[in-house]
């Protein structure tokens, strides 16, 4: 996936041209992706990070600092300066769903950031490896059900999107499931496709290849509608989950405080990427959802997902 959106923003001109109006940036800046390479946070991180890089002629690089399920390269970000030289790949995942399900969390997901533009999201899917004989989702219910010690499942890390679908089904079907963390899709998906653990709870970005190929059986996935290209897929809405209508959405975000003239041209070079039609068509076919929003728009967005979910979340953590 990582090889096609890149080769789509390098064909992309330099629309950036006003950006170079603003006294900044004189040296490299720094993305932190607090998932390790290869999932959906870092694909998407790079792809906008090549296409900042060509609107600011400046170079815009992508720093894995994994930990915590995300929690260490996050925190690293809301401590560093408001220089607009740290940046990171925020999202639902680091600023919604782990300050509620991680104890440890010392950061304010709206008090200790800027939230300057929302990239866009990629569903969640259910997904099993062809061996664990199940391709339905009323399959998977009923093999669950009757394993004594429950079934192991993976995901991109403690706290994603991912780790939540997966226990808010467990909770709702009275299922015993076992989470196995990794600091990121990537490893995660490897271990998945090889059989080592049999069900996943995974970005679709990150499953789609594996899926076409028939390595990994898709069993529901958290869109509105069905999958033109996958039409036999259910939704989880579907299924008797309502709630679950999402993506795990990612942006970009910095430390409080940044300078408003730094922030107002990251959110507009990220918005007019979204118009190339390469770009666009790179996301889309990953299933990647994007949005144009304004910087004041987007915060307002996090600080509703943090609203809806945390309620949710907490619920679900005390009904277990």
């Amino acid at each position: 996936m990582r090889a096609c959106l890149c080769l789509a923003v390098a064909g992309v001109s330099l629309w950036g041209v006003s950006a170079a109006a603003v006294d900044w940036p004189t040296k490299p800046v720094r993305v932190v992706v607090p998932l390790a390479a290869g999932g959906a946070a870092d694909t998407i991180g790079r792809v906008f990070a090549a296409s900042l890089s060509t609107a600011f002629r400046q170079q815009f690089f992508v720093e894995n600092r994994v930990g915590a399920g995300g929690v260490l390269g996050t925190e690293a970000v809301a401590r560093s300066e408001p220089d607009g030289y740290t940046l990171m790949v925020s999202g639902m995942p680091f600023h919604v769903l782990s300050p509620v399900m991680n104890p440890n969390v010392t950061f304010d997901p709206i008090r200790d950031f800027t939230h300057i533009a929302y990239f866009g999201g990629t569903p969640i899917v259910l997904v099993v490896h062809p061996s664990l004989g199940v391709k339905t989702f009323v399959e998977f219910l009923a093999l669950a059900d009757g394993t004594g010690g429950g079934l192991d499942y993976v995901s991109p890390g403690l706290g994603t999107v991912g780790n939540m679908v997966a226990e808010y089904v467990a909770g709702r079907s009275n299922l015993k499931l076992q989470h196995i963390p990794y600091k990121g899709g990537g490893s995660a998906i490897q271990d998945l496709v090889a059989g080592h653990v049999k069900v996943g709870c995974m970005t679709w970005s990150t499953t789609l290849g594996h899926v076409r190929a028939g390595s990994l059986i898709p069993i529901a996935i958290t869109t509105e509608q069905r999958l033109p290209e996958f039409e036999s897929l259910p939704t989880f809405q579907e299924l008797g989950f309502g709630d679950l209508v999402l993506t795990s959405w990612f942006a970009l975000s910095g430390p409080a405080n940044l300078p408003t003239n730094i922030v107002e041209a990251l959110n507009r070079e990220v918005n007019k990427s979204m118009n190339s039609d390469e770009i666009r068509n790179a996301l889309s076919k990953e299933s990647i959802l994007t949005k144009p929003m304004t910087s004041t728009e987007f915060t307002a967005f996090v600080q509703s997902e943090v609203d809806k979910w945390t309620f949710l979340v907490k619920t679900l953590m005390q009904a277990k």
